[in-house]
């Protein structure tokens, strides 16, 4: 359907289908990862229904053609009544329903990869993406859902879809159904309430792994401190659905590591443990859980309303992530979660990418943001050159954040990025008000002047101009600088070794010595200056014994043939932020911002007999492999 007749359609639907669609799920066969799906579409007036499976996902940005998985199609009528289809493309089924007003849909779905943004399904449980999962009908898209789940035994259903009166799940409309992922199976639950005297909030946790219930208990009070620091950049919660905000958690070693936002809550996988990955887990809880403000409140007017059927293109992911991926690790630190040198070791990686990246010389955060489509774990077989032309918006935008916070603290006391944040939640408070490029320089210009954020803007936002990092850092008392001890360079992806020597498998980095000398995806080097190198450890050692400015010849097997070539070493470009002196900017930068303070978080050790910082994993004394304890020491 053309994008104005699908807006038609859209409009109309409330005259087309006031019935809700009713969806029925099953998991006969859920140790060779397939669950039975039943839609149910009444009040049909069309004379043929047109059915689909979504192409992208709220969160992702790339197509993912979720219609390889379906198969075992088939409609009928209410009398049973089989029905006639046809595919006018992958992910359309176009069912003629022959004045029948009840059409109901059958198909099997296969899903074996467990993440935010696919459709999970074994023997231990189903982590559900809904647009992976279930088909719509155009004419319905405003039409009400409800969900009934035949869970196998021991199973529960965690989802922030609420629960009526049948023991169904009921959504006002596709919309809202499609952005409210599902976990089937085990699990520990956990709770906490928070009455911020604008609206009485309450948390769940939902965590499938295989550790123990204090693990799980102590995850879940770091969770708290993490909702109460960013509640502190706002001043307030949203208001979720129902009140209540739940974080989905698989930690198994059987799933595919991912975070995805939603509306009123996240999904969150990881094959990593509690036991020994809490701080890392708890960045993309506190990534994805800052979300429910910038993006799925605070939203682009480019993805609002969201396409479930092409690619939705944005300039503003430098703002709606990259800015996401800063407060992360910012409210880690404020909520003593991470120690200050975590927080700028993290902080120096998004520097050095930007200062360093050969990306930023080709496209501005802007441009960045638009090529989403093709990077945001999009598939493709052939080989793409983004090394050379592209810097994640997530890193760009982190990096942006940085500086801009720091640029404002230091020329306009008493304002920070906390106060932009919150004056775009103030005139963007929801969906029905999404904002634009222009909007985010009005609303900065506001919080500091117009000359300032016009500056921003064009230098470093629609420009390719890289901040002042070292002066803004120095600001805080911190200093930016290389990395010590210095260590060779050589700007290559991806190397691998066999028999031969050493094979290149990725692009080199323009300006890196590999791309200075020649150097280029699928060479590979037989000697260094006479010597065959059989292996990192052989290479570590040859280049132990060099220093930057050396030169080495190289025998090269490459398209054309063997060549010799003459390699010229470099630095590696890496930076560090090293802590001066502390002083007032720097406290009010990383200090709590939390409304109602909480409680720290510790881990025991069972041999020093103390407590430490939830980021360490092992004892500073002695050590030994710390334990979590559930309660503040």
């Amino acid at each position: 359907m053309k994008p104005l007749l699908a807006l038609l359609a859209a409009l109309a639907s409330p005259l087309l289908a006031q019935q809700p669609v009713r969806y029925q799920l099953r998991f006969p066969n859920a140790a060779h990862h397939e669950m039975e799906v039943r839609a149910t579409f009444s009040g049909v007036k069309q004379p043929v229904l047109e059915v689909l499976i979504s192409r992208s996902s709220p969160g992702r940005y790339a197509l993912h053609e979720f219609a390889k998985n379906v198969y075992n199609f088939s409609a009928r009528d209410a009398r049973n009544q089989a029905l006639d289809i046809l595919r006018p493309s992958p992910y359309q089924w176009n069912v003629r329903t022959n004045g029948a007003d009840t059409v109901i849909v059958d198909y099997t779905l296969f899903g074996d990869r467990a993440d935010g943004t696919y459709a999970g399904i074994d023997s231990t449980h189903a982590h559900l993406n809904p647009p992976a999962v279930l088909a719509w009908a155009h004419g319905f898209e405003a039409s009400p859902a409800s969900i009934q789940i035949e869970t196998p035994p021991n199973w529960r259903v965690f989802t922030q879809l609420p629960m009526n009166t049948e023991g169904t799940f009921s959504a006002p409309n596709r919309d809202r159904l499609m952005d409210a992922p599902l976990e089937i199976g085990p699990g520990s639950e956990h709770r906490w309430s928070v009455d911020d005297k604008v609206s009485n909030t309450a948390f769940r946790a939902a965590i499938h792994h295989q550790g123990t219930t204090q693990e799980a208990e102590a995850f879940a009070k770091a969770l708290q401190r993490i909702t109460a620091e960013e509640e502190g950049v706002f001043g307030t919660f949203p208001k979720y659905d129902d009140g209540l905000y739940t974080f989905l958690f698989d930690y198994l070693p059987y799933v595919s590591g991912d975070g995805m936002e939603h509306r009123n809550s996240t999904s969150i996988t990881s094959a990593h443990d509690l036991a020994n990955s809490a701080p890392d887990l708890l960045d993309t809880a506190a990534h994805e859980f800052f979300h429910s403000w910038n993006v799925k409140r605070i939203r682009p007017a480019a993805l609002q309303p969201f396409d479930f059927e092409r690619a939705n293109v944005s300039g503003e992911l430098w703002f709606a992530e990259g800015f996401t991926n800063y407060y992360g690790p910012l409210t880690l630190k404020r909520a003593g979660l991470w120690s200050q040198d975590r927080f700028t070791s993290d902080m120096a990686r998004a520097i050095t990418t930007v200062l360093t990246a050969p990306g930023r010389e080709v496209r501005s955060p802007v441009e960045m943001s638009r090529m989403a489509p093709f990077i945001d774990s999009a598939a493709a077989i052939d080989a793409m050159n983004t090394p050379n032309n592209y810097i994640s918006y997530y890193t760009y935008g982190q990096a942006l954040a940085l500086g801009i916070d720091l640029s404002i603290r230091s020329q306009y006391p008493g304002k920070s990025l906390d106060d932009w944040m919150r004056r775009m939640w103030q005139q963007n408070p929801d969906v029905h008000k999404p904002y634009t490029l222009d909007d985010l320089q009005n609303a900065l210009a506001q919080v500091t002047d117009a000359v300032f954020a016009a500056d921003i803007f064009r230098r470093h936002i629609h420009g390719k101009e890289p901040m002042d990092y070292k002066t803004l850092l120095a600001h805080a008392g911190f200093v930016l600088e290389p990395v010590t001890p210095a260590k060779t360079w050589l700007g290559a992806s991806g190397i691998t070794f066999d028999d031969k020597g050493a094979a290149l498998n990725g692009v080199t980095l323009r300006g890196s010595p590999f791309y200075n000398a020649g150097l280029d995806r699928g060479d590979h080097i037989l000697d260094w200056d006479g010597k065959a190198l059989k292996s990192q450890k052989e290479l570590d050692e040859f280049l132990a014994t060099h220093k930057p400015g050396d030169h080495v010849k190289l025998n090269v097997q490459a398209r054309g043939g063997n060549r010799s070539l003459d390699l010229t070493l470099a630095n590696l470009p890496d930076l560090q932020i090293a802590a001066g002196e502390s002083n007032s900017l720097r406290e009010a930068w990383l200090s709590s911002k939390a409304v109602h303070p909480q409680p720290p978080v510790y881990k025991y050790c069972h041999v020093c007999k103390r407590t430490h910082p939830f980021e360490y994993d092992k004892c500073p004394y002695d050590g030994a492999v710390l334990h979590i304890t559930p309660l503040a020491q």
